[in-house]
């Protein structure tokens, strides 16, 4: 696959992911009875959130999402979809975290890429890359006066993030980054949804009052 292919391959998973979590944002605002300004901003944290995150932390540029139209528009698109649609169902519980796995390993890879190739190190490449992949959720859920999801209230999903990235820093240094970006992506979407599957999750602290 040529270079020009793969980069419109993952600019089309990119978008899908900003659509589902655009959506996820936009069923969220129901439950909230939001008005359309809500679904809409709450939709576009959610899909749009991480990769703000990461370009504005990276310096090297105005935030993608602000200079690619399609970003935006698709946020918005989800969010309309949410107001208009009472999204719930076989289909959306089946779909969902599909589209949700492969938009983590994803944005995981593609931060973990762009951190490297902005000249930064593998450390903030992994954390760039786990907060792109989580960070929109986590704003989202900060917006809405909840913990956070990715705390420990979940599936593994933090985790994959975070090896995602690590994996991508590795092919980059081996001289693969086109090879990592995909090997990496397939991985964290496979892992995050093994651990839906099997409802793997980290364990959590005990309480201290316990005997």
């Amino acid at each position: 696959m040529s270079g020009t292919a793969l980069t419109e391959l993952f600019r089309g998973i990119d978008l899908t992911g900003v659509l589902a979590n655009a959506v996820l944002g936009g069923v969220m605002a129901r439950e909230e009875r939001f008005d359309p300004i809500g679904f809409a901003a709450l939709a576009s944290l959610s899909g749009l959130g991480g990769g703000i995150i990461r370009d504005t932390l990276l310096q090297h540029g105005t935030p993608v999402a602000l200079t690619d139209y399609a970003y935006v528009l698709t946020a918005l698109c989800g969010a309309a979809v949410a107001y208009v649609v009472r999204v719930r169902g076989r289909l959306w519980d089946i779909g969902f975290p599909v589209l949700d796995a492969l938009a983590l390993g994803c944005w995981a890879a593609t931060g973990a890429s762009k951190t490297l190739g902005a000249g930064l190190g593998w450390l903030p490449a992994v954390l760039l890359g786990t907060i792109t992949a989580v960070g929109g959720g986590a704003l989202r859920d900060v917006v809405l006066r909840r913990v956070p999801t990715i705390f420990g209230d979940n599936t593994l999903y933090a985790t994959p993030a975070v090896l995602t990235a690590a994996v991508m820093t590795w092919f980059f240094y081996g001289g693969h980054p086109s090879l990592g970006l995909v090997v990496a992506t397939l991985l964290g979407a496979g892992l995050t949804l093994l651990a839906r599957w099997q409802r793997w999750s980290l364990p959590h602290a005990k309480d201290p009052r316990a005997k």
